[in-house]
């Protein structure tokens, strides 16, 4: 495997990108060698700057549910190029994507449109605070909301990889305000809720946590915490940026059968573009600027390519439903092969999957929360990155990221993934 034009390309970088890269997990620190700069991308393929191919199972962290370059968004994108690339002013596709989200997502009556998910969850928390008056949120452990202040503390994901949980940078007064709690812990929950009376604005997590690998909910867990914040006035917040449109039509929310209050979005929205969104009950969303006083804005926010994208996108998973079908047939079908690879091979080493979502997890115990995620052998993981890298498959360069399957793979692709899997284990 040639990769010499992503070395000198990352040398290069180095110089005027700080580490070389523009988000950290993509320096590969965590499992060793150089990032490779990739060139272009096609269904389930990616091509680095060397020319190589890889089968990847990333797909842009999520969103790119139908494989890469799909015929229907790239259409969609190359005429509404033809329009214009930033207006700065209301377009009709804006609406006609907002209605769309509130006809598929349970918890959506209004949506607000930004630019990232980071931007989703800082906007949807200042919404949470202003329309209950109060200033406490709680997160939970190995969770990862994008990096604004409040969110970076115990964020899982990238933070965890380059071993920086808690950032420089966040103030003592932002940190006092996030209150940290266990994943699948309810009984702690409520402590810590009991511990804060009438203090707390919101609750906010991933119904299916994919930033410590892909973790599920406990049964009652989700449920547990909608009686909580009913009970106590707390805005519930699910952060849908991975799981959103990809678990179901209407995200983990619809699947699991737990309605939030808010919920956030991401990538998948614009067709795996720079896109974000928040949204919720029509009560809470109409406290937002011009509507209401809390205020976010946006120069590029429902930018129309991106529009164009996600309108492409959502339009054909809500229209043809049998895609979750075939990513659920996806994902049994590769975590059964890893399972009897496991088995073949007498490792002790654990999966956690949902629909298109799984996590190989380099640990004998069962992963149910961020303790568990961090008894992981990340060196050993990182072997097997770099083993599955040299036969083809690119996986995410992190124990603690979920992987995210797309309806490009075909049987081929999932024997090749099976057996260079099997290989890379036999290698350790």
């Amino acid at each position: 495997m040639i990769t010499e034009n992503s070395k000198r390309l990352f040398e290069q970088a180095k110089q005027t990108i700080p580490g070389g890269v523009n988000s950290p997990v993509r320096a590969f620190k965590a499992v060793g060698g150089n990032p490779l700069f990739i060139a272009r991308a096609e269904g389930p393929y990616i091509y680095d700057a060397d020319g190589n191919q890889y089968i990847e199972l990333i797909n842009s962290w999520g969103p790119m549910v139908l494989g890469h370059n799909h015929p229907e968004v790239k259409e969609a994108v190359i005429k509404a190029m033809e329009g214009g690339t930033s207006f700065g002013a209301p377009t009709a596709r804006e609406v006609e994507i907002a209605e769309l989200i509130a006809s598929m997502v349970p918890s959506v009556e209004k949506v607000r449109m930004v630019n990232s998910g980071t931007e989703a969850t800082m906007s949807a928390i200042r919404l949470a605070r202003g329309y209950t008056g109060k200033e406490k949120f709680i997160k939970f452990e190995g969770n990862y909301h994008g990096h604004g202040d409040s969110f970076l503390i115990s964020a899982g994901s990238g933070a965890i990889t380059m071993g920086n949980p808690d950032s420089p940078g966040v103030t003592k007064g932002t940190a006092r305000d996030t209150l940290l709690a266990p994943y699948n812990d309810l009984e702690k929950v409520r402590l810590l809720v009991e511990a804060n009376k009438d203090e707390i604005a919101a609750m906010i997590l991933e119904p299916v946590a994919g930033n410590m690998g892909c973790v599920l909910p406990e049964p009652g867990f989700l449920e547990g915490l909608r009686k909580i914040c009913d009970e106590e006035g707390i805005v519930l917040i699910f952060d849908e940026v991975m799981t959103g449109f990809r678990l179901a039509p209407g995200g983990a929310q619809e699947l699991l059968g737990v309605t939030p209050d808010m919920t956030t979005l991401g990538k998948i929205i614009g067709g795996g573009m720079p896109v974000g969104a928040y949204g919720g009950r029509k009560e809470i969303m109409d406290f937002v600027s011009p509507q209401g006083p809390v205020y976010q804005a946006g120069t590029l926010s429902g930018n129309p390519i991106a529009m164009a994208a996600g309108l492409a996108m959502l339009q054909h998973l809500k229209h043809h439903p049998a895609v979750y079908t075939q990513l659920k047939t996806i994902g049994e079908t590769l975590v059964e092969g890893i399972h009897a690879s496991l088995d073949r091979l007498g490792l002790p080493y654990t999966t956690n999957a949902i629909g298109s979502m799984y996590s190989l997890f380099f640990t004998d115990r069962q992963v149910k929360h961020f303790d568990d995620a961090q008894t992981c052998d990340t060196a050993l993981f990182g072997r097997y990155f770099n083993a599955m890298l040299k036969q083809g498959v690119y996986l995410a360069p992190s124990q603690y990221e979920s992987l995210f399957l797309s309806t490009a793979l075909e049987q081929e692709h999932l024997d090749k993934i099976l057996d260079a899997n099997e290989n890379a284990l036999r290698s350790l």
